[in-house]
């Protein structure tokens, strides 16, 4: 089996133990933050130890919505995200928790998360480990919605919401912090004829 089918496989097995017993997530966040854990639990991804949140901040996530399932506090990616690229992190932080829906516990979790995945080098949605990029656009949709409302053109979702922060300190050419690793740089920053 080659080391991509394994490591499908493996993180197929651990969202199989997330899954609640009678298949109803708790909310939508639920069945994300599943997939971003079982991602992480296989090397997927660029999420640090305690998936980027405070080590209070992941018990807690683990104890309310997978209460009894041994998850790791280690990241199993060899892959971490590059944190000194990270001068934007309060600014983003409060770019989120001003665009959120709620004030849960479960809208910290995914700030937190979402944060350390803008660090890595590669989409949004593959640093976070979810499994598509409709993942991320539907759980921006969820928590964030007067935000992602504003992605009409359907932008790639790290390099909107950095965009948000440099409008928001009113540059309008602005780069994510990781586009130049980026394996579709040309896409974004190539010619658009």
């Amino acid at each position: 089996m080659s080391a991509a089918l394994q490591l499908h496989s493996d993180r197929e097995q651990f969202f199989a133990r997330l899954k609640p017993d009678s298949s109803a997530w708790l909310s939508p966040n639920h069945e994300w933050l599943a997939c971003m854990i079982a991602s992480w639990c296989a090397g997927q991804g660029v999420l640090p130890d305690f998936m980027g949140l405070e080590s209070g901040q992941f018990s807690q996530l683990k104890n309310h919505l997978f209460p009894g399932i041994g998850i790791p506090d280690q990241a199993a990616s060899g892959s971490k995200p590059d944190f000194s690229r990270m001068l934007e992190k309060d600014d983003l932080i409060n770019l989120l928790k001003s665009s959120s829906q709620a004030d849960i516990a479960e809208t910290d979790w995914i700030i937190g998360i979402l944060v350390a995945g803008s660090l890595g080098s590669d989409h949004l949605w593959q640093d976070l480990g979810l499994w598509s990029r409709s993942q991320l656009s539907a759980m921006l949709q969820y928590n964030f919605p007067e935000l992602a409302a504003k992605n009409t053109k359907d932008m790639k979702w790290k390099k909107f919401l950095y965009k948000q922060l440099c409008e928001a300190e009113g540059l309008y050419l602005c780069r994510v912090p990781s586009c130049e690793v980026c394996t579709d740089y040309a896409k974004c920053y190539g010619s658009e004829e």
